[in-house]
């Protein structure tokens, strides 16, 4: 496998699984331990207690009784009846190793084994505090290592009591190998069921890491192909969690750079047509000058009429020429933050007239007619005069230049909004988002001279003025050119 995150996957999940069974496996152990020994004490418990109820309820009304000192064979020979068969069977009653002794651990009854010779030592570990506590009225435990077993064992002691008195101590010894072997037969089932849920596992991690790290495979080949200007890419995941989030991110992405890469086809494409007209600008006026110089140079125009009209040509060649570069001037300025416009109080009443005087000789040659409304004749604000003249008038050319012949121009100040609507061409849906932006230009016979400067020109001195400049048109209905002046006194 070459997906190194499922490589990690898989390690840290057997890692962790493997840390958990140790630590399942330790307590288990612990647990069951402790749990077998506290059944089989409990058990050895309930064995002393009724072997030592029924001894004293079969010494009841019985001549013998146990004294200190009578030995272990007196004791057994002396008892009669159901007392004797009992004490003889007493081993196979507890299933365990039974004593009786007393207070000084003297032997007074063993079980089936009363044959053997036993001494101190053989009694079990501890033997001597067990016997001290049961005469002290309490059943109690030791656990240790027994010599007479050779194993591990539970030593198990409780009083047997005649008439009220503790009159011997009744110890069972069980070994705990059975327990130990239960244990060890627990742990090897366990550790078989943990080794198989840990194959399980691994296969179960396999399977769920691939699973995992297939969307982020999908996503870095998404990356790479949006890496290689392919923006019409997606990774094509649907999940409802944090990688279907990351996923629709990218799509997101990959959706914004394809339209950021188209925007960028049109604003090349534009930059390209707009180096044309500017390219076809700059060279219809200098060649103008430059024929015209040459034929009054070389003296083929020698008729005073001629030279005069030879001068006029160049003179308004040369002006065409002086406006084309004042407009890339200008955008150049306006678009420059550092470029500081002179702000002044004025009114923008007197600015707005003073336009429409400008472009009134225009308006004549297309017999077009401009009416003014206002509901006011002052509306001082504060800006540069020169700029905010510059604005309306390239607006109001344009309105003109899109009008038909005997038509009107409404120019409405109401509140504190400008409205300058035309009965025009009007605007295509297609082309009106983009009428401010730089190098665009209307393809119409209207425009066939634009460079797409005006109106960009415009925006941005109603942007240095704080004024909101938008535009809206129907095809072959006309344009309306808002302008929403704000205040900019400080």
């Amino acid at each position: 496998m070459k997906n190194k995150i499922s490589i990690k996957l898989i390690v840290y999940f057997s890692a962790a699984l493997i840390v958990f069974s140790i630590i399942i496996g330790s307590l288990f152990m612990l647990l069951f331990r402790n749990n077998a020994v506290d059944i089989h004490k409990n058990e050895l418990k309930r064995r002393a207690l009724t072997i030592a109820d029924t001894i004293s309820e079969l010494m009841d009304g019985s001549s013998f009784n146990f004294r200190p000192g009578m030995g272990r064979h007196g004791g057994m020979m002396g008892m009669q009846g159901g007392l004797g068969l009992y004490m003889r069977n007493l081993d196979d009653i507890a299933m365990a190793d039974a004593w009786i002794v007393d207070e000084e651990l003297n032997l007074l009854i063993m079980g089936s084994m009363s044959h053997m010779q036993y001494n101190y030592a053989d009694l079990p570990q501890d033997a001597d505090i067990v016997v001290k506590k049961v005469f002290e009225g309490q059943t109690t435990f030791s656990e240790g290592f027994s010599k007479l077993l050779e194993t591990p064992a539970l030593t198990v002691g409780t009083p047997i009591t005649a008439d009220g008195e503790i009159i011997g101590a009744l110890l069972i010894h069980s070994p705990i190998k059975g327990i130990n072997d239960a244990i060890s037969e627990g742990f090897r089932i366990l550790f078989i069921s943990i080794l198989m849920a840990f194959i399980f596992s691994v296969i179960l991690s396999v399977a769920l890491a691939l699973t995992f790290t297939k969307p982020l495979e999908k996503m870095k080949n998404t990356a790479v192909l949006l890496a290689g200007g392919n923006y019409k890419v997606k990774t094509g995941i649907k999940q409802k969690d944090e990688i279907g989030d990351l996923a629709q991110t990218m799509d997101v992405l990959s959706q914004r750079l394809s339209e950021a890469e188209e925007e960028r086809k049109r604003v090349q494409k534009q930059r390209q047509d707009f180096i044309t007209n500017i390219s076809h600008e700059l060279r219809t006026p200098v060649t103008v000058i430059r024929g015209s110089l040459e034929a009054l140079s070389d003296g083929v125009i020698t008729e005073p009429e001629k030279v005069n009209e030879y001068h006029r040509y160049m003179l308004n060649e040369s002006k065409n020429l002086e406006r084309l570069v004042n407009d890339l001037l200008d955008l150049s300025k306006l678009q420059n933050i550092d470029f500081k416009i002179e702000m002044q109080e004025l009114n923008i009443c007197d600015v707005l007239k003073d336009s429409l005087r400008s472009a009134s000789n225009l308006a004549r040659q297309k017999n077009i007619n401009i009416q003014y409304s206002s509901d006011r004749d002052v509306f001082i604000t504060k800006g540069d005069y020169g700029r905010l003249r510059q604005m309306f008038l390239i607006v109001i050319d344009n309105a003109i230049k899109f009008s038909f012949e005997n038509t009107n121009i409404y120019i409405t100040l109401k509140d504190n909004q400008i409205t300058i609507k035309d009965e025009g061409i009007g605007i295509s849906k297609e082309d009106l988002p983009y009428i401010f932006d730089r190098y665009y230009s209307v393809k119409s016979d209207e425009n066939k001279t634009g460079t797409g400067l005006g109106l960009t020109i415009a925006k941005q001195i109603a942007l240095r003025h704080n004024i909101e400049f938008f535009a809206e048109s129907k095809l072959n209905e006309g344009t309306s050119f808002v302008f929403v002046i704000r205040s900019n006194f400080e």
